[in-house]
């Protein structure tokens, strides 16, 4: 299993936007290093949903549904996206500023590719990143 990272702004498609449609296909990533990581990605990885913009926190947890696919937001045969359902929201978001003031943290895209909307993370700073959030596995 892989981890991830899927940035959003929350004014345009939130955590909430997530849950209530259930299912959704995230597309319209056209950064090829992003693109590369959603290429990159397996059925049942899972991702952290990072609220960017006006929030900047890490929200929710995210299963990823599909394999990569065409974008279907554009005829470019370069672009695709992939499918993401909700997991469950964090007891509490852990934002951007927690996450820089931890020294185990410092080498995250988040930090130093601060502009990659999909990024690779850890298994240890996934878990990492959850418990700063309250969030406790059954």
């Amino acid at each position: 299993m892989q981890y991830w990272l899927l940035k959003t702004e929350p004014e345009t498609f939130s955590w909430d936007d997530l849950v209530a449609q259930k299912q959704t296909a995230w597309d319209g990533v056209r950064n090829y290093t992003a693109r590369n990581n959603m290429k990159a990605m397996e059925i049942n990885d899972l991702a952290l949903i990072y609220h960017s913009v006006s929030e900047k926190a890490v929200v929710g947890i995210a299963r990823i549904a599909s394999l990569a696919y065409p974008d279907p937001t554009t005829e470019d045969e370069r672009w695709v996206a992939i499918d993401v359902v909700p997991v469950t929201a964090l007891p509490a978001p852990v934002s951007l500023a927690k996450i820089k003031a931890e020294p185990n943290l410092a080498h995250l895209p988040l930090i130093k590719q601060s502009r990659l909307s999909v990024m690779a993370v850890g298994k240890e700073d996934f878990d990492y990143i959850l418990e700063m959030g309250g969030y406790k596995p059954n």
